[in-house]
């Protein structure tokens, strides 16, 4: 080879590592809502606010609340949902409304049995806030929250600003589609468990589908103003990654990753990995093989109280599985483990968890929530494939899919 076409091919494959470079780094940055205030400020100016919020709600390192007093923002009232305003407090551990100790704001609880805000609350608010970091899983109560919200924004007449934020989950959609019967406040629509949506995307479905409660929808008024403002540098291919861990016990992406899919454990005999650092990646019994993964749950901060308290358990450690492959499984949401888990499990009528309400029907049974129906548990019982029992999702799923794709802000 002459160095004449030696050199000419070096700087053809120089340049194109060089244009390769700038492409890469042209690429947007991921940007929520929140952190773009030029695009929502001017909404909220001499405004009183009243702002669903809790620790996810960040611009940078600050919270927005700081963010918004430090613009001369109003704010009157923080609504805060399950975890509480500050994110610390155990799964369905319900609080009181009292006064933030770092703001002076004072902090109304909607979590428990007052999962909306009422005429009393929003007397001297102008316009409803709501900024939630969610992980676009049904049963994760964020969306729940997101509804009971713009029903008392319908109800009393009050413009609702939704800052929204990238969904972690949101380049796929998969899993049984919650049927009209099991509806309860981890799944309240006739959504997938993942449904791929972020949550300003879902909130303009539920008022477009008119799929909130008809009878406050009966009085909402022409001028209702919902206005969703949008994340920069997002789209459905997205895999991004939470700054601030959402909850307690989804302290990092794999567990963000996973949750779909082994949150399941949550209805039955096992312990899903509440009582460890690793919730959602480890989950066990103590009757299941004893030549499988170790590990005991404990109290700590966030699963104060886990299933199977102090018993060593054994069963599946996830952990440590790359992110590139978590979300190569999270293409679809994952039945093998819970198949395998009923399989190995020696009492199988103890596999699934009784109902603890008065309501002993199928619709009663936690697993059946979680799931969105009774057949789920029925195919497990019976030893139906993970093949055919996903074939039996497709009729319901392509149904969402085209209602879904009506409401999507990003490509």
């Amino acid at each position: 080879m002459s160095r004449a076409i030696f050199l000419c091919l070096a700087c053809c494959f120089f340049l194109t590592a060089s244009l390769h470079s700038c492409r890469v780094s042209a690429q947007p940055a991921i940007l929520a809502a929140a952190e773009t205030p030029e695009k929502y400020l001017h909404l909220l100016k001499n405004k009183r606010i009243g702002i669903f919020a809790n620790h996810t709600a960040t611009v940078g390192k600050e919270h927005l609340v700081d963010v918004l007093k430090r613009n001369n923002i109003n704010i009157v009232a923080i609504f805060a949902p399950e975890h509480g305003f500050r994110g610390d407090m155990d799964a369905g551990q319900k609080f009181d409304t009292a006064i933030d100790p770092q703001t002076g704001i004072k902090i109304v609880s909607l979590y428990g049995k007052k999962r909306r805000p009422e005429a009393a609350d929003l007397k001297d608010i102008d316009i409803m806030v709501f900024d939630i970091q969610d992980v676009g899983v049904r049963f994760y109560t964020y969306i729940s929250s997101l509804e009971e919200y713009m029903l008392s924004a319908i109800e009393f007449d009050k413009p609702l600003v939704i800052l929204d934020r990238p969904n972690p989950n949101g380049f796929y959609v998969d899993g049984p589609v919650l049927e009209k019967p099991f509806r309860s406040f981890i799944g309240m629509q006739p959504v997938p468990v993942v449904y791929g949506m972020t949550i300003g995307e879902y909130g303009k479905m539920l008022l477009g589908e008119k799929w909130l409660d008809s009878s406050i929808l009966s009085k909402k008024k022409k001028n209702f103003s919902l206005t969703v403002v949008p994340c920069s540098g997002y789209t459905h291919q997205s895999k991004y990654k939470l700054p601030v861990a959402p909850s307690p016990n989804l302290p990092d992406m794999t567990s963000i990753y996973l949750y779909p899919s082994t949150c399941f454990f949550e209805g039955t005999a096992l312990n899903e990995g509440r009582g460890t650092d690793k919730a959602f990646q480890v989950f066990g019994h103590p009757d299941l093989p004893k030549t499988m993964y170790a590990y005991t749950p404990v109290s700590r901060p966030g699963a104060a109280n886990p299933k199977l308290l102090n018993q060593l358990c054994y069963g599946w450690n996830l952990s440590g599985t790359p992110e590139s492959a978590l979300q190569k499984i999270n293409g679809q949401l994952q039945l093998k483990w819970l198949l395998e888990a009923y399989r190995l499990f020696p009492e199988k009528k103890d596999f699934f968890l009784k109902s603890s309400t008065l309501n002993p029907a199928p619709t009663g049974l936690f697993f059946n929530k979680l799931a969105g129906n009774a057949a789920l548990m029925a195919q497990i019982k019976n030893g139906t494939s993970e093949a055919a029992i996903r074939k039996s999702w497709q009729p319901a799923l392509d149904k969402f899919k085209s209602i879904r794709k009506k409401y999507l802000i990003y490509p």
